[in-house]
């Protein structure tokens, strides 16, 4: 099992925003488990929470950036890359402003904070999603493509066709998340001088300088647009080298800009929320076809996990048979509703129950239609957990299990007699001081029939 990441500690950076040339301090701080990537705003009141999430895009001008309930986040995608290609799960990210940020114009400052900070795993299993075909968007309007296929590991290819002399086509390779740090971590942004000149004139890149952007000269520069840059820059000399880069910024790599492509894209796609195993073939990336194919894996995703059913081979020897169980649990017929459990783990478990026309409950529930009452199948998947929790004490016999909150309670088809259920409860936090908070699933008939979310705690008998 691989588990979820965090960081030790809390490390701080201090830089400019890029567009809006404002001083910001971030704070990376260690995240519970299931937190995944979320910006905390702390220079507003009530020190808001938005989640790295791509349905929070707003707009992808010059960067990629978030909205939710009027509270922004700009320019988080190197950041995210950052977190991404330290192979971390959670992490809060505390803001005092809008944007974060630009540094070096790269991601390396971020990843080397990370590291000082130090990493750690959690008691948590990690959610990966594994693809199982290809899967693509495709912007017309710019002749962008994103696709993924399946593979045994998370890596991405760019290919970008920049349509000018001075950098024509580059590509760019990442075979593995661990070469992120080495081969694409310090790549930095970049922009041709025609773009310059637009974001000039509208008021953007106010945090802009030449240690923190390369540009690419694509035109001839005019005497007037040569003293707009002196002052935009706050130089008194500009040049133009043989590389055509302004001034004597020195290329970390030749295929540089189609490197920081990569990292925009590794950033992008982590605004899917879940970690990915898969090939991404990037062509002509930018951040808009990046964040709305974020969007299109992200709903992909979510429409599997709801229709998810876990397979379990009945045939073979149970963890617990109902002899076991009755030595753990409190509960007795007609009020026991688990026979077996298959599997556990530190933070999940999963149980059985077969459903007959036998059950005292079908007496008096719909005698005509007889229906498995939706509240005793909460109690069900609530029994389920309650041999996880219980399994954290030496005396499970000297403990019982109350219920603390249900929430989110959703019955999704009827069970009948003659039906297997299947109940699987996952942690949503670590069990602690006997507090058990869980996800619970139901499954008949290869569909889910109930879940919840439940919070129980076990009390030492009286």
């Amino acid at each position: 099992m691989v588990k979820q990441r965090t960081i030790k500690a809390e490390i701080s950076l201090t830089g400019v925003g890029l567009h809006t040339g404002k001083e910001v301090k971030m704070t990376f701080k260690p995240a519970p488990v299931n937190n995944g990537f979320t910006f905390i705003r702390v220079d507003l009141e009530g020190q808001p929470v938005v989640e790295a999430d791509a349905n929070y895009v707003v707009n992808t001008q010059r960067g990629t950036n978030l909205e939710k309930l009027g509270v922004k986040i700009q320019t988080p995608e190197h950041v995210l890359a950052a977190l991404v290609g330290c192979d971390l799960d959670n992490v809060i990210v505390e803001l005092n402003a809008s944007e974060l940020p630009i540094m070096d114009g790269s991601s390396k400052y971020f990843v080397e904070a990370l590291e000082k900070a130090g990493i750690e795993e959690q008691n948590a299993k990690r959610n990966v999603y594994v693809v199982k075909e290809v899967i693509s968007f495709t912007d017309e309007a710019s002749g962008s493509e994103i696709l993924i296929m399946p593979s045994d590991s998370y890596s991405v290819t760019t290919m970008v066709d920049f349509g000018t002399k001075i950098l024509g086509t580059q590509n760019a390779n990442m075979k593995s998340i661990a070469d992120f740090k080495t081969d694409i971590a310090q790549s930095r942004t970049f922009s041709f001088l025609h773009e310059l000149e637009t974001l000039l004139d509208n008021g953007l890149i106010k945090g802009g300088d030449l240690n923190n952007a390369i540009v690419y000269v694509d035109k001839e520069i005019s005497a007037a647009t040569m003293e707009n840059l002196k002052v935009a820059f706050g130089k008194d000399v500009i040049n133009v080298k043989p590389n055509g880069i302004l001034d004597n910024l020195t290329l970390h790599y030749p295929n540089e800009a189609a490197r920081h492509k990569l990292l925009d894209v590794v950033g992008d796609l982590a605004l899917i929320g879940t970690k990915i195993q898969g090939k991404v073939i990037a062509n002509k990336p930018g951040h808009f076809v990046n964040t709305q194919f974020a969007k299109k894996m992200a709903k992909i995703i979510k429409i599997e996990q709801r229709n998810y059913v876990p397979v379990y081979d009945l045939n073979l020897e149970p963890l617990m048979d109902i002899h076991k169980i009755m030595a753990v649990l409190p509960h007795r017929p007609p009020f026991l509703l688990i026979d077996r459990i298959i599997e556990m783990s530190e933070s999940h478990v999963v149980g059985m129950k077969n459903v007959t026309m036998n059950e005292n409950f079908f007496v008096g529930h719909f005698p005509e239609a007889p229906v498995m009452p939706g509240v005793l199948i909460v109690e069900a998947m609530a029994q389920t957990g309650g041999i996880l929790v219980l399994s954290t004490v030496p005396d499970p016999e000297n403990y019982l299990t109350y219920f603390m909150k249900i929430d989110n309670v959703k019955f999704k088809h009827k069970v009948l007699p003659g039906d297997t259920l299947i109940f699987k409860c996952d942690l949503i936090t670590p069990i602690r001081r006997g507090i058990c908070h869980m996800q619970a699933n139901a499954y008949a008939n290869g569909k889910l029939v109930a879940e919840a979310e439940l919070m129980a705690q076990i009390a030492k008998k009286q």
